[in-house]
């Protein structure tokens, strides 16, 4: 791999790894790099896969702090999570991507115009306290697995979708909405290393120059999401969402 391709990989792996940390979509940064450097799309999303994994693990660090209080729900998703990622893992490897790549692009804008119009959706479907403990248990194992299944599968704009669903059935602030989002990527991500690590056309090198830029552009952007108030995060997230949500539908036409 030539110089200007290592610098090129490494400042997409500093700007993904912070923008996975306050928004999500980073891969549509490193993705086109690794693509641009060479690789064939196949092996550039099996690789970007693997390299913004640790950069999910450094928004994790980055925000523990807004994680008290949600480990014990972490661990109720965490087979959701998993098993949710192993099939999107599967999904990829076992079919062709013509047809999810046009659906892709309107999950995305989709789940910018949930998170936009947030509390009059929730007049509509109810507001997260008044639920039952049952209905909203329900509701995030089957919203955090159909979030996994996407994540295994490609994983663009992830973090905005999981921020839109979480909105609806959480009464939290956008800070500990995003830490939990940070631990659900992870997850995502490490099943994501595991199975493509073993069965899928990875290209190590490149890896090797990403995955430590995203673990520093990872950190450095939880800490910035804890300092912006919850009406600003929204509002990156849905502008961040939606052009997410554009780029992937002029790529896919």
């Amino acid at each position: 791999m030539h110089l200007a391709d290592a610098v090129l990989l490494l400042a997409a792996g500093l700007a993904a790894g912070t923008v996975n940390a306050i928004a999500g979509g980073g891969s549509l940064i490193t993705f086109p790099a690794l693509v641009a450097v060479g690789m064939s799309p196949v092996a550039a999303n099996v690789t970007n896969s693997l390299a913004v994994f640790p950069g999910y693990v450094g928004s994790v660090a980055g925000s523990r702090a807004d994680l008290g209080g949600q480990r014990r729900l972490v661990r109720r998703l965490l087979p959701a999570m998993v098993a949710g990622a192993a099939a999107g893992c599967a999904l990829l490897l076992a079919t062709p991507a013509r047809t999810f790549e046009l659906v892709v692009p309107f999950l995305v804008l989709a789940a910018a115009a949930v998170l936009a119009f947030q509390d009059r959706l929730r007049r509509v479907v109810g507001q997260p306290h008044l639920m039952s403990g049952r209905r909203r248990e329900v509701s995030l194992q089957a919203l955090v697995a159909a979030g996994s299944v996407y994540g295994g599968y490609f994983g663009a704009a992830l973090g905005v979708m999981l921020v839109a669903a979480l909105g609806l059935l959480l009464v939290e602030t956008m800070a500990r909405i995003s830490a939990l989002k940070n631990v659900i990527s992870a997850v995502v991500g490490l099943t994501t290393v595991v199975a493509f690590g073993v069965f899928g056309p990875v290209n190590w090198a490149g890896v090797g120059i990403l995955a430590p830029a995203t673990v520093v552009g990872g950190y450095l952007g939880a800490r910035l999401a804890r300092r912006l108030p919850s009406a600003v995060l929204r509002m990156v997230i849905v502008v961040f969402g939606t052009v997410i949500g554009a780029i992937l539908m002029v790529r896919a036409l």
